[in-house]
């Protein structure tokens, strides 16, 4: 289930919510009981499974000089 996090506008307390997305723009209470409160924007990191620490890519496989995707970033 994701959860969402709120901020209240009364006392600034930031808290999470569980609760399905059909009900993801549903008001939320304050823990402290304030019913002033407001969603806030999360960010969501998606990383990739790498082989081992710090593994780069292997030959064939793509992948470029660097920064600018050529062979000048060595």
């Amino acid at each position: 289930m994701p959860r969402y996090e709120y901020r209240c506008r009364s006392c600034g307390t930031t808290f999470e919510v569980s609760r399905p997305m059909a009900e993801s723009s549903a008001p939320a209470d304050c823990p402290q009981g304030h019913d002033d409160t407001v969603k806030l924007l999360s960010t969501v990191a998606v990383g990739g499974a790498a082989t081992g620490a710090g593994a780069a890519p292997q030959a064939g496989a793509g992948g470029g000089g660097g920064c600018c995707g050529g062979g000048c970033c060595a």
